[in-house]
């Protein structure tokens, strides 16, 4: 059995007493910290950006997996990386030119990952694939927290896993949205690597208890 990869949403954090989440999560079994970047043109909200990530890097013992849900990547790639970003994601849906964008991820020094909405079907990253180092499927539609999984997800996850054997075995696969108990032992057995947890996580009694037991489930 592979590494099971938890990364918790600090959208979903006490931004009141971030600091005290941050080292929750450092004190914790996860293994990355998963930041959405949301513009309010490519989604429907509006998150926060480099600043936030760039304080968050400097207290953070874990890897940042930051999520870009905007329009216009290319031009954000480099100061989210010199921000603190060790992992990149960028949307299929935003990125008209989307190996030129991978590529520039990957010549600053980060990881690559490509996002598919619930709606995009894996066989469009058939030409990428051996150029990433992720893929994060999206498992409700993204711009908002504490949304209803999207059952489909799960023959998704085997029809990626199927993508990548043939062709980047090392690709890992994310999954976000809706993620719990339930249906992150259902991920994690149809073949995803990381999953991102945000409100189930923050909003729990115990968040360092509910990471340890995504984890194992």
């Amino acid at each position: 059995m592979s590494e099971r990869l938890i990364a918790p949403s600090i959208l979903a954090a006490n931004f009141n007493n971030l600091g005290a989440d941050i080292e929750m999560i450092n004190q914790s079994e996860a293994d990355w910290i998963h930041f959405d970047v949301m513009d309010g043109v490519f989604v429907p909200n509006i998150s926060f950006g480099i600043p936030v990530i760039e304080h968050v890097a400097k207290i953070a013992g874990k890897p940042l997996d930051v999520h870009l849900m905007i329009i216009d990547a290319d031009k954000f790639i480099v100061p989210f990386i010199e921000a603190g970003a060790s992992l990149l994601t960028v949307h299929y849906e935003a990125c008209p030119h989307l190996h030129r964008t991978v590529w520039q991820i990957k010549d600053n020094g980060a990881k690559a990952s490509v996002c598919l909405n619930p709606h995009t079907p894996v066989s469009l990253l058939e030409n990428i694939i051996v150029d990433l180092d992720m893929v994060l499927l999206m498992s409700v539609n993204p711009g908002f927290g504490g949304q209803k999984f999207i059952q489909g997800t799960y023959d998704k996850v085997k029809k990626l896993k199927e993508l990548i054997q043939e062709k980047n075995p090392e690709c890992l696969i994310e999954v976000d949205g809706g993620v719990n108990f339930e249906t992150g032992a259902e991920l994690f057995k149809a073949g995803a690597d990381v999953l991102v947890a945000g409100s189930f996580v923050f909003g729990s009694e115990n968040p360092a208890k509910t990471i340890a037991g995504l984890k194992r489930v």
